[in-house]
């Protein structure tokens, strides 16, 4: 039996934090990469995947310290990765392994065009000629799909779309032909069909460069479509491994089993979602609370919020005196009833949150009316808006640009209060914005800490707490959730279930994802280029969509290991 092409043995991962104090990331890590293999590192934030993954080229921080053993089986024979130099680590990197990380537009140099991007690794790895460097980043390009890759050359990374960025990213890993891909996180932030299209693009370049791949992500349903070998992480110790079949179809450790049923699913919605802590008390036989059943909704419920006609355009420039108009949201009407979610789903650029900005005036509207309480929110003065805004609110994608780093939670949460003048002195709002915290499921602890002290999960429950202090009827989610590992996800879908069955809230709930939409939503309106193009009763639409463009979005969702999946997979350039 051949050996691994890597080999991770007793690996052990400590940060220094200062004061004689570490941080224990990864105990005792131990699992092999075969040739030509994709195998998938699986777990929740903190787990310590990416800390593992990192750990194989030494990208960890200063204050990182790693013992144990990393075995590479490449060109040179075997070597222990802890132990080479920084120059032998430099000349593996991106020549024998190369890396594709989750935010593209963090790799790529934005002052560079992809042409010289792409270049500079052939010239440095290969000692390619420049002309010959040329040609061949235009047929990497190729290669990944980029239509017109010569013109594209010239581009500068901000004039690509995110999908187009992330094929950059894996043609710069590939230009000098690695045998193994570490790729972490590569489709968090896109949407569905674009992640479909990377995914059968990644499994396309394995087979064709029969090359391993050591593919990072807290989705078991996506890694169920990609991988071969599947290793479980938790708390930066393995918790099972096996092959893909054998952890889909027989999964041994009740927290893998707690990670398959915690994603949401496109057929039958439970009244909750499965948390990971109490599925797995479940499985240890350990009695667990249950939830009080959701509410029915009231389909003659008062309309909260209708819409009529919105319209959105930005005039760009093109050129030194030319102008064009971009018609990013087209003619969009709903209705919204009190204590109801519209799911609002469509491609990046479909004009989604454009039209989720444009409700509240963030962006001013083109033409349309957004009618609230019998008044056209977007015909209200400035000072009439700042009354009516406290009604409406918005939760963003990103909980960590989205809180003040500055502000402590309590004054984040007291300081909208004093200026709608909420409460009758700070006392009052302090105690409410505790009973606050409370309610989305943080301690009182929580309010005089920064937000940089919390998860990505806890800081979108004191965003979501934020909202709450004005007292609001609509709430505008506008991708709340895409961020977070599929366990904490589960959790703030259920704390906005649970919210909404107490106070009534109506949701507008901006998505790419038609599992977790599906689950949230009483409706779903399907936008298209800056028009829907399909509007219909979650149930109805998602079980039976009319419209060609809905089913090729259902038809992206990842949906875990099939049995017969073959190993190709098809050419991902259409």
């Amino acid at each position: 039996m051949s050996a691994p092409l890597l080999s991770i043995q007793d690996l052990r991962v400590a940060f220094r934090m200062g004061e004689g104090r570490r941080a224990e990331a990864v105990r005792g890590v131990s699992f092999d990469v075969p040739a030509e293999r994709i195998v998938a590192l699986v777990g929740e934030s903190g787990s310590g995947k990416s800390v593992t993954a990192m750990s194989v080229l030494n990208l960890l921080p200063d204050n990182a310290e790693r013992e144990g053993r990393i075995l590479w089986h490449g060109a040179g024979g075997e070597r222990d990765l802890l132990r080479c130099s920084l120059p032998d680590l430099q000349a593996l990197r991106g020549r024998e392994i190369a890396c594709v990380f989750q935010d593209p537009m963090g790799s790529l140099n934005p002052v560079f065009t992809v042409g010289r991007q792409l270049v500079e690794p052939l010239v440095r790895h290969l000692g390619m000629g420049r002309r010959e460097a040329l040609e061949r980043a235009e047929g990497l390009l190729d290669e990944v799909g980029i239509p017109e890759p010569k013109r594209r050359l010239g581009s500068y990374p901000h004039e690509m779309s995110g999908g187009q960025q992330q094929r950059v990213m894996i043609a710069m890993a590939l230009a000098c032909g690695p045998r193994l891909l570490i790729a972490d996180e590569p489709t968090t932030a896109l949407d569905v069909t674009i992640q479909r299209q990377i995914l059968e693009l990644l499994r396309r370049l394995q087979a064709e460069h029969r090359m391993s791949v050591l593919f990072i992500s807290h989705d078991l349903g996506l890694v169920g479509e990609l991988a071969d070998e599947v290793v479980v992480m938790r708390h930066g110790q393995v918790r099972e491994r096996g092959t893909v079949e054998r952890i889909f179809e027989s999964p041994e450790d009740a927290y893998t089993k707690a990670l398959l049923a915690c994603r949401p699913a496109l057929g039958d919605v439970p009244a909750r979602l499965a948390v990971i802590d109490d599925h797995i008390a479940r499985q240890r036989g350990e009695v667990v609370a249950s939830a009080a059943p959701a509410r029915a909704k009231d389909p003659e419920a008062p309309v909260v919020l209708e819409v009529r006609s919105l319209a959105k355009s930005f005039v760009l420039r093109t050129g030194v005196f030319g102008r064009r108009e971009f018609k990013a949201v087209q003619d969009v009407s709903f209705r919204l009833r009190r204590g109801h979610t519209l799911g609002v789903v469509g491609e990046s650029g479909s004009g989604k949150t454009t039209m989720g900005l444009t409700l509240l005036r963030l962006h001013e509207p083109t033409a349309g009316e957004v009618v609230f309480d019998g008044r056209n929110l977007l015909a209200l003065t400035d000072r009439e808006r700042q009354v009516m805004r406290r009604r409406i609110q918005i939760v963003f994608q990103n909980p960590y640009a989205s809180l003040n780093p500055r502000f402590t939670v309590g004054q984040t949460l007291v300081e909208p209060m004093a200026i709608h003048g909420i409460g009758r002195d700070t006392a009052e709002r302090e105690g409410r914005a505790r009973r606050l915290l409370e309610k989305v499921g943080l301690d009182g602890r929580a309010f005089g800490k920064y937000p940089h002290e919390f998860s990505g999960g806890q800081r979108q429950r004191i965003a979501i707490a934020r909202c709450l202090t004005l007292e609001p009827e609509v709430l505008v989610l506008d991708e709340a959730v895409s961020a977070l590992d599929v366990s904490v996800q589960a959790q703030v879908l259920n704390l906005l279930k649970d919210l909404q069955d107490e106070l009534g809230l109506a949701y507008v709930f901006i998505s790419h994802d038609l599992a977790v939409v599906r689950f949230v939503s009483d409706e779903v309106l399907v936008m298209k280029d800056g028009r829907v193009v399909e509007q219909a009763p979650a149930a109805t639409l998602l079980a039976a969509p009319r419209e060609e463009y809905t089913r090729r979005l259902l038809d992206a969702v990842p949906r875990g290991w099939v049995r017969g999946r073959g190993a190709a997979a098809p050419d991902a350039r259409a």
